[in-house]
Parts: structure tokens; sequence; C-alpha cells
């Protein structure tokens, strides 16, 4: 809690300000409300809503006219949003080790390996899992959240003792500003494939705004690149801190020299200050060795030592991410977040390197989202896996069978392995039914998340639990 003369001296005025909101529905008494402007909304309309919710204070970049509760006027509320939220909560990112990650594909696999690497007792993380610690786990709307929620969940790592936080920096994040009081000591990304161009509106645009995150790292601090991925080059230019590589070739800090993917482990080696570490990883598929090499030359850039990281890689989880569940059944059932074609290849191709027979996959597209990749997903799967089931998968406004009708755009006239079944749940109930002895049946998309936005609501919603649904419905009809 802070007097609004303590955040912003100029004004006098002693109310007391108990949080920062930025949606008039949600605030209560003690808010001080930030007139944002969004996409389709702009929040100066808002505000006699917000202060009819109790809110205590306002900060505009226009005129309003008088209210009955204190006005701050700014140049521009979208940018001073972040620099509030950090003086607010008493600069909590300068107070932790800022480890941020990038990228179109790894980025919550990255970020989890770091943590684990490290330790949930001393480090946070934020993205599309939720954000945890050792002592707390919660929900987060966001893979990178708007800034007056950032801010408070960096304090309240802070306050559990947590001296670093790993958190997915999205490309949406930089474009929207809510990075952008943020410096970070530690700035890595996995891979750059095209994504949300809904927003960006071109592939240059998505690109900068994620490169803004090198941008953004400490001149004292470390830029991990992949070495392998087409954009490095562009990606070392927007440097500002010291680079360090990641890839197979011998040029790089840490180089991967070989690996090995089983069904259930992966045997790797990695080459460290012209030292040779062999060791295996629970994670599978070659896509999770870059990412596994990516939090380890993180970590080994703060200094941690190689023996206490190897150490830890046993204990890596990623809910939600490739994971395999215990159905006791003849069958198998996966669970991935994969959504981008890129994502989707690689899994699928890592899944036929198994002993399986079919690949059943159930998948979606999120609506209000890039509609050009739509067709390119539709094209990868039916052209790696034995058959595909189209669903919704968030369709927000838009209507889910539309969205189905756009990825199975291009396959008509090429394609027969493939159905719609728009109700999520029925189509993963089929995909379970549907599978024999020795298939493997992937839900895609979601991952561990646990929600559906559909057109006038947000539901509950686990592929997780919903496979285990699924099967134990199969088991009690047999």
């Amino acid at each position: 809690m802070k007097k609004l003369s303590e955040i912003y001296p100029e004004i006098s005025s002693d109310v007391e300000i108990q949080n920062i909101c930025i949606n008039s529905k949600e605030a209560q008494e003690g808010d001080i409300f930030v007139c944002t402007k969004g996409v389709t909304a702009d929040r100066h309309d808002y505000i006699d809503d917000a202060i009819l919710h109790g809110a205590s204070a306002v900060v505009v970049s226009k005129d309003v006219g008088e209210k009955s509760v204190p006005i701050v006027k700014v140049e521009d509320t979208n940018k001073e949003l972040p620099f509030l939220c950090q003086r607010f909560y008493d600069y909590p990112d300068h107070k932790l080790t800022m480890i941020g990650v990038t990228g179109t594909d790894g980025k919550t696999t990255t970020t989890t390996i770091i943590q684990t690497l490290i330790g949930s007792d001393k480090c946070g993380y934020i993205g599309t899992n939720g954000r945890n610690c050792a002592k707390f786990t919660g929900d987060n709307p966001n893979t990178t959240p708007d800034a007056h929620n950032l801010y408070k969940y960096l304090s309240e790592f802070v306050d559990y003792g947590c001296t670093y936080t790993a958190m997915e920096a999205s490309s949406e994040a930089f474009f929207r500003g809510r990075l952008l009081a943020m410096e970070y000591d530690i700035s890595a990304y996995t891979n750059i494939t095209s994504e949300h161009l809904n927003i960006h509106g071109s592939f240059e645009n998505y690109l900068d705004s994620k490169l803004n995150l090198f941008r953004q790292t400490k001149k004292d601090g470390y830029c991990i690149l992949n070495h392998d991925d087409p954009y490095f080059e562009q990606a070392k230019e927007a440097c500002n801190g010291k680079v360090l590589t990641y890839g197979v070739g011998e040029e790089n800090d840490l180089q991967i020299q070989s690996f090995e993917v089983s069904p259930d482990h992966t045997d790797i080696v990695l080459i460290y200050n012209g030292e040779k570490h062999s060791f295996t990883s629970p994670l599978l598929g070659d896509f999770n060795v870059y990412n596994l090499a990516c939090a380890m030359l993180c970590c080994l850039a703060l200094g941690f030592s190689w023996d206490e990281l190897e150490n830890r890689i046993g204990e890596v989880k990623v809910s939600g991410r490739l994971e395999l569940l215990d159905t006791n059944t003849p069958y198998y059932v996966m669970v991935d977040y994969a959504h981008t074609p890129n994502g989707i290849s690689k899994l699928l191709n890592f899944v036929h390197t198994l002993k399986i027979n079919r690949s059943i996959v159930v998948i979606g597209q999120a609506g209000e989202r890039d509609p050009y990749k739509r067709p390119k997903v539709g094209n990868v799967v039916v052209e790696n896996a034995s058959y595909a089931i189209f669903t919704y998968e968030d369709p927000r406004s838009e209507d889910p069978q539309k969205i189905c009708e756009d990825i199975i755009s291009e396959l008509k006239e090429t394609h027969d392995n493939y159905e719609i079944v728009i109700d999520r749940r029925e189509a993963i109930q089929k995909a379970v039914d549907m599978a024999e002895e020795g298939d493997m049946v992937l839900i895609l998309g979601k991952g561990n998340e646990t929600y559906e936005k559909l057109k006038t609501e947000t539901i509950y919603f686990n592929d997780i639990e919903e496979a285990y649904q699924a099967v134990e419905n199969r088991k009690a009809k047999e």
C-alpha cells in the first residue's frame, strides 16, 4: 500500500493506493485505475464505471474533466503502466536476477528447465503454465502477463525469498509494451518461425518484437543464442549484453556433440570449456536437446557449476509437454502444447521414431489469432500423422466450424485422413475409441492449460483430465 503522493510526488493527495487496475469491472476500493488503450477499447471511456466500482484514483493521458477522485495525467498511459507498476511494487525486478526466454517454440520447457536447475526455492517461474516457486503455485492469464500482474508476481517472488525469476517473454508482450521497464540479466531464444502475424502484421515485425529481449539486456548481462537457428545473425546484431551460443558446431560456447533419443530418455553429449560431458535427460526429442542446452548455458552464465546443474537434470519435468499419460492400455495417450507448424512437425517426427503403429492427432487452432497458419497446420498434421481430428481450441468470438474449415482448406482435394469433430471433449473421446494396440493418441495445442475460451464464456477444460476420462469411458464400454 502506498499514498498517491508517494507514487506521483507532483500530486498532493494522500489517498491510499492498494492495487493497480486496468479493467473497470475489476476495480475495488483503493485501486488506481490506469486508462490504457487496447486494440478495441479505450479505457478512458470506463472511468466512471471504475470509480463506481471503488477506484480511488485514475491515470489518464487526455482531458477527462473533474472526477470525484484524484486524476493523474501522463503523456501515454500504455507506456506509463509498467513504470508505475515498477514504482508501486518497489522495483522487484531490481531485486531479482531476471532471466527472459523468447522463441516461437520451447519457451515453457526452457524456462521450466532453468527453474529446475537453479531450484524452485530460489527461482520463480512465469509463463504459459502459470506462475510458481517452491512455496506457491498460481494461475497466469497470459504467457507474459500485463504489467500490473507481472510486477505483482515478481513482488510475490521477492516476498517468498526468491532471488531469480525465469520468465517467458512473448512477442505480443513486447508489442503491447508490457515489458518496457524491464532489463534482463540473462536473455535467450530457442528458435524463431512465423507466428502471430495477425498481431504483428508481418514476420519482420514479429521478429523485431522478439529481438527487443536482447536490446533490453543489461550491458553486463548475457545473451544466449541458438547458433543453428536461421535468424541467429539478426539476433546477434540486437544484443546489448555479451553473446554466448549453443549449437552443434565447435565454435559454440556450449556444443551439442551428439545425442540419442530413446522412448523414455535421451542420452546427450555436450562440450563446455573443452570438457566433454555425457549424461541422460528425461526429456524426449531432438528439440528438447536444444532447449536443455539453452537452459544450461543460461545457468552457466550465471555462475552455476556444471556438476550442480547436471545433478538436477533428472528432476526436470514439464507439465503438458510430451506428457505420456499412465493409462494402462495397449495404446498410448500423449498431451503436448505444440500448436505451430514447426512445433507440430518436430513433435510428430519424433513420435514416429518410437515403436508405435498409427498416430491419431486431436488439434484445433485458436480464434482471434493468426489465421494465416491454419492451413499450414492442417497440412503438417495430415502429412505427418496417420489420422487427424480437428476440433475447437479457444475459438473466442469466431465460429469454431469456420476455423476448422480454414484448417482443412488446402486438404480437401489431396487427403482424406481427417475429420472435423467440433466439440473437443467428443474429439478426444473419438480418438481414444479409435486407438488400437500400439497406436499413439496425441492431444495437441493446450498442454496442461485449464480453460477453453468460448464465444460468451471461459470454461474449465483440461486436456489431460479429459484424456483420462475418455480412457475410463472406453474401459467401461468394453
